[in-house]
């Protein structure tokens, strides 16, 4: 059984601005409340292939767990494979450029149910929707205030 979600925000900022935020794997602790570090293996940037390594808090348990790098257009889509507890899991950003300068920003996650977490599909669909609605609020909120401080400084010079 696989279940899906989609999160979907409207952010004020050009999609490039939000994607150079989005591949910044180094400030995921920022938006992604079960990421404590983050970084692609060996230093590389984002590309197919590359391994992005984190150490992450799942309720009261930290632990080291690594996503592969399963696909990159910049500045528009960019996705990862990895496990949720023992179950095969996949996740994704999709960008496009919206009117004013503004990106339409949609987080995918797919879970493919394994083991213990097949018992209660809906309370794990719910649990997903509920944090990725508040990791897409964080970037939004992220990326919109990084805008508005360049424009400051830009308004100043």
């Amino acid at each position: 059984m696989t279940i899906r979600t989609e999160s979907r925000i409207t952010i004020a900022s050009s999609a490039g601005e939000v994607w150079a935020y989005v591949c910044d794997v180094g400030r995921w602790p920022e938006w992604a409340p079960t990421v404590l570090e983050c970084r692609v293996r060996g230093g590389a940037e984002l590309q197919p292939g590359s391994q992005v390594d984190q150490r992450a808090k799942d309720l009261w348990w930290t632990h080291n767990r690594s996503q592969e790098v399963t696909a990159v257009e910049a500045p528009r889509h960019v996705a990862f494979a990895g496990t949720m507890g023992a179950s095969p899991a996949r996740w994704g950003m999709e960008l496009q450029p919206a009117d004013d300068g503004q990106t339409d920003a949609m987080m995918w996650i797919e879970v493919d149910l394994a083991g213990i977490m097949r018992v209660m599909p809906g309370l794990l669909k719910g649990r997903i929707q509920r944090v990725s609605d508040l990791e897409m609020a964080s970037i939004k909120a992220a990326v919109e205030a990084e805008a508005e401080a360049a424009a400051r400084e830009d308004a100043a010079s």
